[in-house]
């Protein structure tokens, strides 16, 4: 016999299949954050006098990735 107390199995969680709007919406916010993240981006350079910063494409790509999945919780 198993004991499960101590060692539970693991639950597999389903991923979810991303519909196609939620790609259009996605789409639409990250081509809209992508010239204030570039922005955003150029200043942070100019201010720290450092390339060592995550890009203007990995800044709009998060801001569409916490975005999107707002708009579909509601």
């Amino acid at each position: 016999m198993t004991d499960f107390a101590s060692n539970p199995p693991r639950s597999h969680k389903p991923r979810r299949h991303r519909t196609v709007e939620f790609n259009l919406y996605f789409t639409a916010i990250f081509l809209l954050s992508l010239p204030g993240a570039t922005i955003g981006w150029v200043r942070e350079v100019a201010r720290r006098r450092s390339l060592n910063l995550r890009g203007p494409l990995a800044r709009a790509w998060a801001e569409a990735e916490s975005t999107t999945p707002l708009i579909f919780s509601v």
